[in-house]
């Protein structure tokens, strides 16, 4: 069985930052192209960025890159987000997506709040 477990969310202030933890287990972790998700309170989910199996090819939506980087463990089964000058538009919750192929988990999730 499939688990990611995001953790390391919580309340920071504008401009302040945050790194986001996915532990996974129950997958071959290494092989698997891993996203970072979000949805803002009243919206729809929001892909933001990925990293594809290997860690060689990292993706952003243009509204994070040059902020925040997505980065993998594969010894450990451990995906991170930092996120650096982070502004209160980009509250909400985030989640790991696991896919490998067309078959894709995720997890519930950890809340980042930004708020002064």
């Amino acid at each position: 069985e499939v688990q990611l477990v995001e953790s390391g969310g919580g309340l920071v202030h504008p401009g302040g930052s945050l790194r986001l933890s996915c532990a996974a287990s129950g997958i071959n972790f290494g092989s698997y192209d891993m996203s970072w998700v979000r949805q803002a309170p009243g919206e729809g989910p929001e892909w933001f960025s990925g990293i594809r199996s290997g860690g060689g090819v990292t993706m952003y939506d243009g509204a994070v890159k040059g902020r925040f980087a997505i980065s993998r463990d594969d010894a450990n089964n451990i995906l991170y987000l930092h996120m650096n000058c982070l502004k209160p538009h980009v509250t909400g919750l985030y989640w790991c997506v696991s896919c490998w192929g067309p078959f894709c988990s995720r997890g519930q999730g950890t809340q980042v709040t930004v708020s002064s």
